[in-house]
C-alpha cells in the first residue's frame, strides 16, 4: 500500500509538472554546458549595473536558456503594463480561430450597434476592429507618453475624429477597453473568463491578476506569449491562433510614433527587420526575433526613472542579443 501511495504521489507531481511546462525542448548536456557558459556573469551584471531590471527569461531554439529574478521568485506576478494590449490582440485571434469573430474588417458599430448613435461624425461608421488594434481610428488623442487614464468605451467612442480611419497612428489607451467590450459582446463572456479558457489553460499560464487596466503576469508567461507567436499560433499541436494571424499582428499598419517610436502592427510594435515587440511602460518587454528563434521577456521597476533609462531594451538588444549570436556560432564547433 505504501508503494502505491508513493507511486500515486509521483504520478500526480509528474502530471502537474507536465501541465505547467510548455513544449520547451529538453536541452542536451552539451547544450546546457554551452548555455551556462554563454550567460556566465549575467546575474551579477544585471544585479549591479541594471537596477531597474527585475526579471528576465530567454528562450532560444525552443528551450529556456537563461532566467534571472532579482527577488528570487519566478512565480511572482509582475505588472506587465501595456504588454497587456499585446496579450489582448492574441485574445482577438482566439476569437477568430473559434469562429466567434468573422473578420478584423468588421465595422465596430456593426458589432456594438448602440455605439452608432454616440458619434455624429460619419467617419465613425467606417472604424473597424483592425483600426482599433492598429491605433489608427482617427479619434482625437493627446497622449504622447501612453500613460493617460483610459476613458469608458462609450465616452471614448464619442470623441471628435481628427483623421480618416486608417490614415494616421495615435497611441490610445482607451482603445483596449473598446476591444474588450467587443469581445465580451460577441462571446457573451467576461474578458477574464476568455483569458482563462483561451490562453491560460492551453498555454499552462498562471492565472493573471488585473489592476488598473493592467495584467500582472509571471515573466515566463510573457515569454510563452512570445513563443506562441514564434510558433505561428500553434501550441503543443493545438492551433490557438488562426493560420496567418501572427503575420497580421506584426506587419506594420503605420509608421507608428510615440511612446516607442517604431512602426506599429496590431497591438505589437515592429522593430527593424523581422523583430517584433510587446512593450509596456518602464521596461516591460516581450522581444521576439524569429531569425534566431529567440524570445526575451523582461520585467522592470515601474517608474518614470526606469522608463527614461530604458535598461530592459538596452539589455535585450545589446548584451543578450550579442550573447545569443555568439552562442549559436558555437553550434558548429
Amino acid at each position: 500500500m505504501r508503494r502505491f501511495v508513493v507511486w500515486l504521489i509521483s504520478m500526480v507531481a509528474a502530471t502537474a509538472l507536465a501541465q505547467e511546462l510548455p513544449p520547451w525542448r529538453t536541452s542536451t548536456p552539451e547544450e546546457q554546458r554551452l548555455d551556462a557558459a554563454t550567460f556566465e556573469g549575467f546575474d551579477e551584471g544585471i544585479a549591479t549595473a541594471l537596477g531597474d531590471v527585475q526579471s528576465v527569461v530567454v528562450v532560444l531554439q525552443g528551450r529556456r536558456v537563461y532566467e534571472y529574478y532579482r527577488d528570487g521568485s519566478p512565480d511572482t506576478l509582475r505588472d506587465a503594463q501595456s504588454v497587456t494590449k499585446s496579450a489582448l490582440a492574441l485574445l482577438v485571434g482566439t476569437a477568430l480561430q473559434r469562429g466567434q469573430l468573422a473578420s478584423l474588417e468588421q465595422p465596430v458599430v456593426d458589432l456594438i450597434p448602440e455605439w452608432r448613435a454616440l458619434n455624429a461624425d460619419p467617419r465613425s461608421q467606417a472604424i473597424t476592429l483592425r483600426h482599433l488594434l492598429a491605433m489608427t481610428t482617427g479619434f482625437e488623442v493627446n497622449d504622447s507618453t501612453g500613460t493617460a487614464a483610459p476613458l469608458a468605451p462609450a465616452v471614448a467612442w464619442a470623441r471628435p475624429i481628427r483623421a480618416e480611419p486608417g490614415e494616421r497612428f495615435a497611441y490610445d489607451d482607451s482603445g483596449p477597453l473598446m476591444v474588450q467590450g467587443i469581445l465580451e459582446r460577441i462571446t457573451g463572456r467576461r474578458t477574464a473568463d476568455l483569458v482563462r479558457d483561451q490562453l491560460v489553460t492551453p498555454l499552462a499560464l498562471r492565472e493573471p491578476k488585473y489592476l488598473h487596466g493592467s495584467a500582472w503576469m509571471r515573466t515566463v508567461d510573457m515569454a510563452k506569449l512570445g513563443y506562441l507567436l514564434l510558433q505561428e499560433g500553434s501550441w503543443a499541436d493545438e492551433q490557438v491562433l488562426p493560420p496567418g494571424f501572427v503575420a497580421q499582428l506584426v506587419r506594420p499598419q503605420s509608421t507608428g510614433g510615440p511612446p516607442v517610436g517604431l512602426p506599429y502592427g496590431l497591438y505589437w510594435w515592429a522593430a527593424s527587420g523581422p523583430t517584433y515587440i510587446a512593450s509596456g511602460y518602464a521596461g516591460q518587454v516581450i522581444w521576439v526575433h524569429p531569425p534566431l528563434d529567440l524570445v526575451v521577456a523582461v520585467n522592470s521597476t515601474v517608474s518614470q526613472d526606469s522608463w527614461q533609462r530604458g535598461q530592459a531594451m538596452r539589455l535585450t538588444r545589446g548584451r543578450i542579443f550579442q550573447a545569443v549570436q555568439k552562442r549559436l556560432a558555437l553550434n558548429g564547433k
